[in-house]
């Protein structure tokens, strides 16, 4: 099931990260910046955060390994490896990209624009999960999952269908509205746009199991 190299590639990615982080630690402020509010406000935590940031890194990469392995419908799990593959090494680059903002942001304050290219991070992650979301097949860790899409296949496939334009949507609208507006204006749409989505999602999920089972 598994692209070897893609999997290796997952815990390379770890291994650079944290030993990055072990070679700058030393020199990390005592206070790093770890949120970006969006009204503009940074907050700031322990320089030790770092440690539990870049720690996500191998333990997803270890989760990314032995989840499909737990899964009732592990063998689902075939018919979608290029994207999982894919999704797990983009996580990890996700993951090291933001690690790479808090260090840069801590030993050179306000040189970047963060929100936007957080804003910019996830609205490519969007775009990616939407364009992909319809290759997923069941299963019961990754996907939209409720009641309705796990005990109908063609469910699932309607659902996933509908997810992806909608996630994919938020992308756009999200990458747009960073360009053009406020970093807070583009934090409340993204998050409406979100909710909107997935309640969107989980009632037509709902419809399409009614009229199929009655």
């Amino acid at each position: 099931m598994k692209n070897k190299k893609l999997r290796i590639l997952n815990y390379v990615i770890a291994a650079a990260v944290l030993l990055t982080v072990m070679l700058l630690y030393p020199s990390l402020p005592e206070q790093i910046p770890t949120n970006w509010g969006f009204n503009g406000i940074t907050h700031y935590s322990s320089r030790n955060t770092i440690w539990v940031i870049a720690g996500m890194l191998p333990l997803f990469a270890v989760l990314f390994d032995v989840m499909p392995h737990l899964d009732p419908r592990q063998k689902n799990y075939q018919k979608f490896s290029r994207f999982y593959d894919g999704f797990c090494v983009g996580m990890q680059l996700f993951l090291t990209v933001f690690t790479g903002i808090i260090l840069r942001e801590s030993f050179f304050p306000g040189q970047i624009h963060t929100a936007r290219i957080i804003f910019f991070m996830l609205s490519v992650m969007f775009l990616l999960i939407g364009n992909y979301m319809p290759k997923i097949q069941s299963n019961f860790y990754m996907g939209i999952k409720n009641p309705w899409t796990l005990s109908s296949d063609q469910v699932w496939r309607k659902t996933h269908r509908l997810g992806g334009k909608l996630y994919a949507g938020c992308g756009i609208l999200t990458m747009l509205s960073a360009l053009l507006f406020s970093d807070q204006f583009t934090g409340i749409m993204l998050m409406v746009l979100v909710i909107g989505s997935t309640l969107i999602i989980s009632l037509a999920s709902w419809l399409w199991w009614r009229n199929e089972s009655s």
